[in-house]
């Protein structure tokens, strides 16, 4: 299965639903994944399963707030 890095402000709408639907009442540390990228850094993202890809979700101060008001 495809896995694919990604900005929440780079979802469309689909996504966003649906990333809404998985996390209501937000994210906690169980569903949080943190890795290191090709530069070293590290990067904490949410899993945002699709049929055909695995969106890793990278995680901001600003996607809580998008979860909450969206």
């Amino acid at each position: 299965m495809l896995r694919k890095l990604v900005d929440y402000k780079k979802l469309d709408h689909s996504l966003a639903a649906l990333l809404i639907e998985t996390y209501p009442d937000g994210y906690g540390d169980d569903d949080t994944i943190i890795f290191k990228n090709a530069r070293g850094e590290t990067i904490e993202a949410v899993e945002l399963k699709t049929p055909d890809i695995v969106y890793l979700v990278k995680i901001s101060k600003s996607l809580s707030h998008f979860i909450a008001n969206f």
